[in-house]
């Protein structure tokens, strides 16, 4: 083997390395997020206790894997929207807590997302509930 392919190879390891320190480092962030959202926000933590009830009835609801696919992505679009409401209003209060319009707004615009992917989920469930 060569010097170069040999240069190569360490080059890739080292890559590899760096990848896998990465990965390690945002699972580990994404987990203390997780952790904190659920620690801190009450909406969070029920609509955690909702999808864990719900997520076993997907399998008396939906007649196929199509709608029971359906069914576990309106839940996880909820708790992602859930996750990034926090996170903004996490950034606004850490602006500062004095009343700003822009600050309501943000706040507001991101519980409206909420809002949305709870009528989405309700709506989708009730439908496949009710057609099956």
């Amino acid at each position: 083997m060569s010097d170069k392919e040999e240069s190569n190879e360490e080059l890739d390891k080292k890559a590899a390395n760096i990848a896998k320190r990465r990965l390690i480092i945002a699972t580990k962030n994404s987990i203390a997020g997780l952790t904190a959202c659920f620690k801190s926000e009450e909406a969070f933590r029920i609509e955690v206790f909702i999808s864990i009830v719900a997520l076993p009835s997907i399998f008396w609801v939906a007649e196929n894997i199509m709608e029971g696919l359906l069914l576990f992505f309106v839940i996880a679009l909820l708790l992602l929207t859930e996750l990034l409401n926090s996170a903004i209003e996490a950034v606004v209060d850490r602006v500062g807590m004095d009343f700003h319009p822009l600050s309501k707004r943000a706040k507001d615009i991101a519980s409206a997302a909420v809002f949305i992917s709870w009528l989405l989920a309700g709506i989708t469930w009730l439908v496949l509930i009710f057609s099956n």
